[in-house]
């Protein structure tokens, strides 16, 4: 008995090596997809690894060190307020991947739990709900959010719920497309003719099938997560002082631009780098699970 309790479950290890295999294949499918893994790797491991990293306290005040440009002392330079813009960089990078993992588990949550209910169900459950979703759809994404974050106050709490309102709606409306192809299926039609209770079928049948298009279209938003927050953080709708955000790093940055071009440099890059990364690692992962995209 005790050598079966400690026995390792059969199959695991070939599972791992060949999801370990199948990552590899996909990074070297294509220079882009490489380059979008080494972004998003490097982003991750800023946002998990960089209060070690960081040389110096992400709030520590120097005034004595302010304007310092780039060197081995500080890497990214210093502030206006003589602050090591490196640590802060780093300190930003696990704040934007913070919040869009906040944000992307709201929204893929209640998008994909409305969207497989509206679509399998149908009828006035589907209407109410999808009326619902393109009310929310008929206002452009940034100027609602920036509106929700407004009237509760700028801080990064008021940016997840403003951010999360916005895009829920994209998740339903993708994974209701889904399950009104799936419904019809004859794995489906089986399910019901046998007398399987409808969440079963929703939970068994139809989200592993929608799940693979929900992680791809996870995939490409968190870039736009990331930028979004930035966005609003930079209109002083997100992120407050001395919060090491990136977005409300490059405001502080306005006024220097001339005598200080890292200030306002290194945050932005930080932000466009995290961007591109998320991007290519989007598009890499819809072409890569779609077989119909192979071979373009």
């Amino acid at each position: 008995m005790i050598g079966e309790a400690v026995r390792p479950r059969a199959g695991a290890g070939p599972r791992l090596v060949t999801r370990l295999l199948g990552a590899a294949a996909f990074a070297g499918s294509s220079k882009l997809n490489l380059l979008g893994v080494v972004l998003v790797a490097t982003v991750f491991g800023a946002a998990a690894f960089g209060a070690l990293l960081a040389p110096y306290p992400p709030d520590a005040i120097s005034l004595l060190e302010r304007f310092k440009p780039p060197s081995a002392m500080h890497l990214f330079g210093t502030d206006d307020y003589g602050r090591d813009l490196f640590s802060r960089v780093l300190a930003g990078a696990r704040i934007s991947v913070e919040v869009a993992a906040v944000v992307l588990s709201i929204s893929v949550t209640l998008g994909t739990l409305l969207g497989v209910v509206a679509g399998f169900f149908g009828g006035l459950v589907d209407e109410a709900i999808m009326r619902v979703t393109d009310l929310f759809l008929a206002f452009p994404a940034l100027i609602l959010a920036a509106a929700i974050a407004a009237t509760w106050g700028g801080n990064l709490t008021t940016t997840v719920i403003a951010l999360s309102t916005v895009y829920w709606p994209w998740y339903a409306r993708l994974v209701r497309g889904q399950v009104l192809s799936l419904r019809e299926r004859e794995f489906v039609t089986a399910a019901t003719v046998s007398g399987a209770n409808p969440w079963d079928i929703m939970r068994r049948h139809l989200l592993p099938n929608v799940l693979p298009y929900v992680i791809i279209q996870i995939s490409l938003d968190i870039g736009y997560v990331i930028l979004s927050t930035s966005a609003l953080s930079f209109l002083g709708l997100g992120a407050q002082p001395p919060t090491p955000e990136w977005g409300g790093m490059m405001t502080d940055a306005r006024g220097f631009m001339r005598e200080a071009w890292w200030f306002p440099t290194f945050p932005g890059l930080a932000l466009a780098l995290t961007v591109l990364g998320f991007n290519l690692l989007g598009d890499g992962l819809r072409d890569w699970l779609d077989p119909r995209m192979r071979g373009r």
